[in-house]
């Protein structure tokens, strides 16, 4: 299924007459940044999906899941470069910490990439009548964008740069709008890494960790020197089963399977890797429930997300004709396990790989405040940030060309 090719965004016409509503559209990222605080242009700044995302007033806050974090999550402490960065903004402050270089060694000037102009999409398309995208050394200096090569190839936060923070923090909420108040989101350097800090979160060796009965090669081969074992839950046309699940759960005997019940599940739920299996919207409900209903913590791997298809409607009928604006775009994709999630139990993880190029290396998860601060925490002292580089292009592609409509 394609989004329409239209970009029916209306703009704003009083920003200063808007408020923070409950669920952000693609029409009011106008007024929510009006409203937000402004995006840093410092180097290394902090950042978080707070500065960005709606308060979630009536919303409950998520289930704490201390009960499940490992010793070695819960040893993690702030990175002292990193916390001391927040003082870098500090009036006449002259900082000797932090290693930060000055960009006026860097040997590049500027960058320039050709992108498609929507709807023109094709690499023939693109070729004719992209779209020349440049980013210089000092443009947010200059007034000229708020990211530039003297901001986005330095040193920076593990949450990913302000900037593409934003971005995915508005898209998360406009596609996904978690129903809890306190989620975040944090870049990463793709689902793999993410995936490996999660199970270092949560497991400790010797733990089960169910996932579908086929399940993707590399997230397995993650778990298992780990020390995580994998129990696989049975499929249908539909994927997980459930029921099968439940059931396992239920009648779960620690003598005779060696471990304690497991209470950790990995799924693909849309275009399951390697079946291609598409959960239902009752399908995921169900297995949301059994969630509940055992207390699990639910690691959501969704690459595959925005590249859900048309109904097949046979061979002689005619094909159904694509969504007519963005909202009916979305109204059509399966909704996710983390806009049900009512209690904070799933960790979502987005990636640029399926969608954009899978070389670009960034990704992110949403999840609850307690769960992101522990991964934080990890990729302060291992992946550090994703690549400047490509944070910049992302930025560039789809903050100030594409826009959320693009």
């Amino acid at each position: 299924m394609s989004p329409p090719s239209a970009l029916d965004v209306v703009a704003a016409t009083d920003t200063q007459a808007a408020t923070f509503i409950d669920r952000l559209s693609l029409n009011g990222v106008a007024a929510r940044r009006s409203k937000a605080p402004a995006v840093s242009t410092g180097l290394a700044t902090y950042a978080s999906s707070d500065m960005f995302k709606s308060p979630g007033h009536g919303k409950t806050k998520a289930k704490r899941w201390d009960h499940i974090l490992t010793q070695e999550s819960n040893s993690r402490e702030f990175s002292s470069l990193k916390a001391a960065s927040q003082l870098l903004k500090t009036p006449g402050l002259i900082s000797l910490g932090g290693g930060l270089p000055s960009s006026t060694v860097f040997p590049f000037e500027n960058l320039q990439v050709k992108v498609p102009k929507p709807p023109h999409f094709s690499e023939p398309e693109t070729k004719d009548s992209g779209l020349l995208v440049q980013a210089g050394k000092h443009d947010a200096a200059e007034g000229k964008s708020l990211y530039d090569i003297h901001i986005a190839f330095n040193y920076g936060q593990a949450t990913g740069s302000a900037q593409l923070l934003r971005f995915v923090t508005e898209h998360t909420e406009i596609v996904h709008h978690p129903p809890y108040q306190d989620w975040q989101c944090t870049l990463n350097v793709g689902s793999t890494a993410a995936f490996e800090m999660a199970l270092r979160t949560f497991c400790t060796r010797g733990d089960y960790m169910m996932t579908e009965e086929y399940s993707f090669c590399t997230a397995l081969e993650t778990a298992s020197p780990l020390g995580v074992r994998c129990l696989g839950i049975k499929m249908d046309e539909e994927g997980l089963l459930p029921s099968h699940m439940d059931d396992l759960l239920t009648n779960w005997s620690v003598s005779d399977r060696g471990a304690k019940k497991p209470f950790l599940l990995y799924t693909v739920p849309t275009g399951q890797n390697p079946t291609g299996a598409t959960q239902s919207a009752q399908r995921r409900r169900e297995l949301y429930a059994v969630a509940q209903k055992h207390d699990l913590y639910i690691l959501e791997d969704e690459p595959y997300y925005f590249l859900q298809m048309q109904p097949y409607t046979g061979p002689d009928a005619p094909d159904v004709p694509p969504p007519s604006s963005h909202d009916a775009f979305l109204e059509a994709l399966v909704p996710s396990l983390l806009s049900m999630d009512t209690d904070g139990r799933v960790m979502h993880m987005d990636s640029f790989s399926k969608v954009i190029a899978p070389g670009m290396r960034t990704g992110w998860i949403t999840a609850s405040a307690q769960i992101v601060e522990r991964i934080v925490r990890h990729a302060e002292v291992s992946t550090q940030m994703p690549s400047g580089v490509s944070q910049l292009v992302l930025f560039k592609l789809l903050d100030e060309t594409w826009g959320h409509a693009g």
